[in-house]
């Protein structure tokens, strides 16, 4: 009996693949999925144009109604610098545009949970869910770099200040912004994924992380205007690493990683430091979206 099986398995045994197959993720096909699906994402900015202009429009009223409120505050106000508070304003305003446009990354991935279409596009032949990431923050990118280098010609223009606008001053603004810019937006598809619709998020978002942060940071104020617990709040914030690495180098005309950017009585910060800091908050920030979409979604 034993004998007659193993001759049945032999008969059938040219059906048993001799090598195994081994299923690899193809880069190529994970680079063709992101690209459609910021295709889709740019479609739907075409047919949408509205988000797009306001997120445009409130960095502007930050700078013209701030700027104007504060004047004819005196020139030697702002520590070492003698400038005018519109220049001092500039770099928190240009930090604030690209984190405006990331905190809403996750709004079209939320509205498509809403509606349907996530469901639709996870259950396609997609390779690599990642995609969904990657394609959110290259968008966002894509936007918020627009907008700022729009923002950084129109304070140039505005404020017609000794500090001379340079490349250099444009190549380390979009450089910095685009590490807060993939942290935030980051953050906002971690929100999308977890939260459970849309009047949730934007709460979140506009209430409890959009003013705060802002007013949180160095973008209005320097830290020698704040009282310690300010301060303290101002150091974890990333978007203050941000704002006065970009200040620096505007005011300075040249920046090296062994410049301070914040200097208190319990905390003295290098450029390199504060670079380590974002670029360490950024990896933390993906690794943790891409877990979270991989217990959701696999």
């Amino acid at each position: 009996m034993k004998s007659l099986n193993r001759s049945k398995i032999n008969s059938f045994s040219h059906f048993i693949p001799k090598k195994k197959m081994k299923l690899h993720l193809n880069q190529r096909k994970t680079y063709e999925e992101t690209k459609e699906i910021i295709k889709r994402l740019q479609t739907q900015n075409y047919r949408r144009p509205t988000s797009l202009i306001m997120n445009m429009i409130q960095p502007l009223l930050w700078l013209l109604l701030f700027g104007a409120l504060f004047q004819n505050a005196p020139i030697y106000l702002f520590e070492q610098y003698t400038i005018q508070y519109r220049e001092f304003l500039n770099p928190g305003i240009i930090v604030f545009t690209g984190f405006n446009s990331a905190i809403n990354a996750g709004l079209p991935l939320i509205f498509d949970r809403e509606f349907g279409f996530l469901n639709r596009i996870l259950i396609s032949p997609i390779s690599n869910k990642n995609s969904l990431i990657y394609s959110c923050i290259i968008h966002t990118w894509l936007i918020a770099t627009t907008q700022i280098i729009i923002m950084i010609l129109v304070t140039t223009y505005h404020t017609n200040s000794h500090i001379n606008f340079n490349i250099n001053q444009l190549i380390i603004s979009i450089l910095i912004s685009t590490i807060i810019i993939s942290n935030i937006a980051a953050v906002s598809i971690w929100n999308a994924l977890i939260l459970p619709g849309h009047i949730e998020f934007i709460a979140l978002t506009t209430l409890l992380i959009n003013l705060p942060t802002l007013f949180a940071s160095t973008a209005l104020a320097p830290l020698s205007f704040m009282p310690i617990w300010l301060q303290m709040i101002c150091c974890i914030n990333p978007l203050t690493y941000a704002i006065e690495i970009i200040r620096n180098q505007n005011f300075n005309q040249s920046i090296s990683m062994s410049t301070e950017i914040i200097n208190t009585t319990w905390l003295t910060i290098n450029t390199y430091q504060g670079i380590s800091i974002l670029i360490l908050i950024n990896i933390m920030s993906i690794i943790l979206v891409k877990n979270i979409i991989r217990y959701k979604y696999d």
